[in-house]
């Protein structure tokens, strides 16, 4: 079990800071949490103090009941400075979401509130995790405050891509998701020797799934979408992300696992201590995959490999004058799965992901099961805009040889851990 303290400034994104301190109590470590004035605008710090079971703090000199303690901490006899020995009893801090202001402060050593005020005297690990409109996020000065943080030995978690709290905006700057956030704080903890797991395993299911080793596992992911050419600027694709395999790579790293990631056609930021092969057509990904998986104990499929690619790409740009139409003659790509199945050792376990529409979608993802000789097969329901593909939610279905286990609308970081929850019931020996 670790102390994190958890900074909250202003930002919509405050409440995706509720979800990560509920993982991070699920998962067994101790949390207090300090505001900012404006972040109480978002999130009152009567919601942290309930997630957290202690005192929230605003102002350097208001009054802490816990005098500075973590929960499960024993009191000082005596009344302590707020920001010192809150972040002096921390084994890792956090600051989620920070944003543009707040950075700007951090960068330039300002203490004018408690969160900068820890921050100055924190001799921990200090995490710093962006969240802003991605006009403010790119501008040059945020960038130049980001990279003096980096050079201070600040860790900085990347935001991500999408929807922004302004109608119709969007762009880099959305919050890390919370499940990205603890994997992020317990990888910096297991490299610093800070503890990043409970004190008792059996604590709670989701402690005990975190404790699981995965210390000498090879784990082989696929990520992203193919993309077959047609000429030299179109392509038949698809529209998978690859933020489901960079969940599945950073969830079994975290487990311990040497992890070597296959990313196609993938834009977001790679997971940290993976091995990445860069691909883009199905035929880069088999041999990829061919010359990998022999090495590999665990094998996650779950890039979206093109069923069909043209059976000639044309050397240079088609050109639409004269046409009224144009007819692409497709052919049949190899199942890769299928290929890696038929080769598989003894030891191996092996995940297949199956995109699935309408009613008897559970029937066709247990007939692949078979048929392509795996392990599992995780179900994703491709008839719903809300998940799937494009979105950092999923709800899936996990099927294996003797059940079918559903899996919750969650972040995909959160479905990973679950993924490979089922994985490690599969390995030999378990």
């Amino acid at each position: 079990m670790a102390r994190i303290l958890l900074g909250v400034s202003g930002g919509i994104a405050a409440y995706k800071a509720l979800e990560f301190v509920r993982l991070a109590s699920a998962a067994g470590h101790a949390l207090r949490a300090i505001q900012t004035p404006r972040s109480r605008r978002f999130v009152g710090e009567a919601s942290f103090a309930a997630l957290t079971g202690a005192p929230v703090l605003i102002d350097e000199f208001e009054h802490d009941p816990a005098r500075g303690s973590f929960p499960g901490q024993e009191l000082p006899a005596h009344q302590p400075l707020s920001h010192l020995q809150l972040v002096g009893n921390a084994e890792l801090f956090l600051i989620a979401p920070a944003s543009a202001n707040t950075l700007a402060k951090l960068a330039n050593g300002l203490a004018d509130n408690l969160l900068t005020s820890c921050a100055l005297a924190a001799t921990c690990p200090v995490l710093v995790a962006p969240a802003m409109n991605n006009h403010m996020y790119e501008h040059p000065a945020t960038q130049a405050n980001l990279d003096v943080l980096r050079g201070r030995g600040v860790k900085i978690i990347e935001p991500g891509a999408g929807r922004l709290a302004s109608v119709g905006e969007e762009g880099l700057g959305r919050l890390a998701e919370p499940a990205r956030l603890l994997a992020s704080c317990e990888e910096l903890l297991a490299s610093t020797g800070g503890s990043n797991s409970p004190s008792d395993p059996g604590d709670t299911a989701e402690g005990a799934r975190r404790d699981r080793d995965w210390s000498g596992l090879r784990v082989l992911v696929s990520a992203g979408g193919t993309r077959e050419p047609i000429d030299s600027v179109r392509f038949v694709g698809n529209s998978s992300s690859g933020r489901m395999g960079i969940a599945l790579a950073q969830a079994a790293r975290l487990r311990g696992a040497e992890v070597t990631l296959i990313a196609a056609n993938v834009a977001l930021p790679m997971p940290a201590e993976s091995a990445v092969l860069a691909v883009r057509t199905a035929a880069e990904l088999q041999s990829a995959c061919e010359r990998e998986f022999p090495k590999c104990d665990v094998l996650l499929m779950a890039a979206a490999v093109a069923d069909f690619r043209p059976a000639g790409s044309h050397a240079g740009k088609i050109k639409k004058e004269g046409r009224d139409r144009l007819t692409i003659d497709l052919e049949a790509t190899t199942d890769v799965l299928r290929v890696l199945a038929s080769r598989r050792g003894p030891s191996q376990t092996l995940v297949g992901f199956a995109a699935e529409h309408g009613p008897d979608a559970i029937d066709r993802a247990r007939a692949k099961l078979s048929e392509k000789g795996v392990d599992a097969i995780v179900l994703n329901d491709i008839s719903r805009a809300d998940i799937g593909f494009e979105s950092p939610l999923n709800e899936v279905t996990i099927i294996t040889p003797t059940a079918a286990r559903p899996v919750a609308k969650a972040p995909k970081e959160t479905i990973a851990e679950q993924i490979l929850d089922v994985v490690a019931d599969l390995r030999p020996g378990a």
